[in-house]
């Protein structure tokens, strides 16, 4: 599969398809997220964007972001290491909810 699946108001992603942008294989992917080491957040377009999810997870130094249509189709795909917050700044804030 290479594209996220929409079924019964949640989306559905194979481990395949993020696991190596995380520096993770497809098995460290479940395990991760159970653990709290792997999150994630869903954030559904608006307007312009209206049938578009932007889905980003985190995991130690990096961040996946994928942009996909209302297919479940791909758009984009970001992935970036991330510097080190320094003592005392805030962690991130909770997410959106999707979809």
């Amino acid at each position: 599969m290479d594209s996220i699946q929409l079924a019964d108001g949640a989306l559905n992603i194979e481990a395949t398809l993020i696991a190596t942008d995380l520096g993770l294989n497809p098995t460290q992917v479940l395990d991760s997220m159970r653990a709290g080491r792997l999150t994630a957040v869903c954030e559904r377009g608006m307007a312009e964007d209206a049938g578009r999810f932007r889905l980003t997870f985190y995991y130690a130094n990096r961040r996946l972001r994928l942009t996909v249509d209302s297919a479940g189709k791909v758009l984009e795909r970001s992935a970036t290491r991330l510097h080190r917050r320094a003592p005392g700044t805030p962690k991130r804030g909770p997410g959106g909810s999707c979809p």
